[in-house]
């Protein structure tokens, strides 16, 4: 059985979680990585009580060696016809009190792990064709005050996928990036910011469902009619 490998999957009201249970519905096995062991079995439990295949694998997306093993792991269940990179944290912090270290930390989850799963996962992509896709955010288009780490790091990303579009499609992958242009309504999000997400009203935040159908389109468009951004948000959103 063909895989879809999503790493960065956390809890299963999650962009992760989602992608995982909209990929392993289309009869792929879903493997899905993460650093929370618990968050990762809990999905992988999910999906497999809905009848289809899934397997957890717990990885740190910054480490060289971690994501080489992944990817010899997921070689040992069945060739990946997708792989989702959906790895980032976002918080703001004034410039004023931005660290060097902050600022580096940003750069190696955002963009750095980026390049390592696409230096894990290119090479077999292209002996068997597939799709390698990139979760953005608004902050990969424009910067804001507050927000100079993070926009600095999603930049960066954008423009790596973009090169690697570029590079790989003529040898058959498809490479997409995903603009995320809002607040995804998850558990960490009704957390801290449930009075913003009050304020937003009824469909003022993105669904983590609806967001990963996004995903499958990319992955499922004929080669003569590929795209390589797509940008989602609420009606509501201002842009």
């Amino acid at each position: 059985m063909n895989t879809a490998v999503v790493v960065g999957v956390g809890a299963s009201d999650g962009l992760g979680a989602a992608i995982a249970r909209q990929f392993s519905s289309r009869r792929l096995h879903a493997v899905i990585a993460g650093r929370t062991v618990e968050r990762l079995d809990q999905v992988a439990a999910e999906i497999k009580a809905n009848g289809s295949a899934c397997t957890a694998f717990s990885a740190d997306a910054t480490d060289t060696r971690q994501m080489a093993q992944l990817a010899a792991f997921v070689a040992d269940i069945g060739p990946p016809e997708v792989v989702i990179f959906n790895v980032g944290n976002n918080m703001p912090i004034a410039f004023d009190k931005l660290t060097a270290d902050d600022f580096e930390t940003f750069w190696r989850v955002c963009t750095f792990s980026a390049f390592l799963t696409a230096k894990a996962f290119l090479p077999v992509l292209e002996i068997h064709g597939g799709s390698l896709l990139f979760t953005g955010a608004s902050a990969s288009m424009r910067g804001r005050p507050g927000f100079a780490h993070f926009g600095a790091a999603k930049a960066a990303l954008r423009n790596f996928a973009q090169a690697l579009a570029k590079d790989y499609g003529p040898r058959g992958v498809h490479v997409g990036h995903v603009v995320v242009d809002g607040v995804i309504n998850g558990a960490r999000v009704r957390g801290v910011l449930a009075e913003y997400l009050e304020h937003l009203g009824e469909d003022g935040a993105l669904e983590p469902d609806a967001i990963a159908e996004a995903y499958w389109f990319l992955h499922s468009q004929p080669r003569n009619a590929w795209t390589f951004e797509i940008d989602l948000r609420p009606f509501k959103e201002a842009w």
